[in-house]
């Protein structure tokens, strides 16, 4: 499962991405991603002070494009 992350500038709210984390486990069980999910994202917020996290949502790892 992977944890889909559109975050934006706390210092310039209108610059936006997308960031992807992978939760690491294979079983594409929404129940476990989300009640995984506000930990990870506190883990990544404290990471990441200069990013707010706009929106946030669970996909399997099979549904998303692979990155290059």
């Amino acid at each position: 499962m992977f944890l889909l992350l559109s975050v934006c500038l706390v210092a310039e709210p209108t610059k936006c991405h997308d960031e992807r984390i992978n939760l690491g486990y294979d079983n594409p069980n929404p129940f476990l991603c989300l009640r995984n999910s506000q930990a990870t994202l506190a883990a990544w917020q404290e990471e990441h002070p200069d990013l707010h996290v706009k929106s946030w949502r669970c996909a399997p790892k099979g549904s998303l494009p692979d990155r290059t």
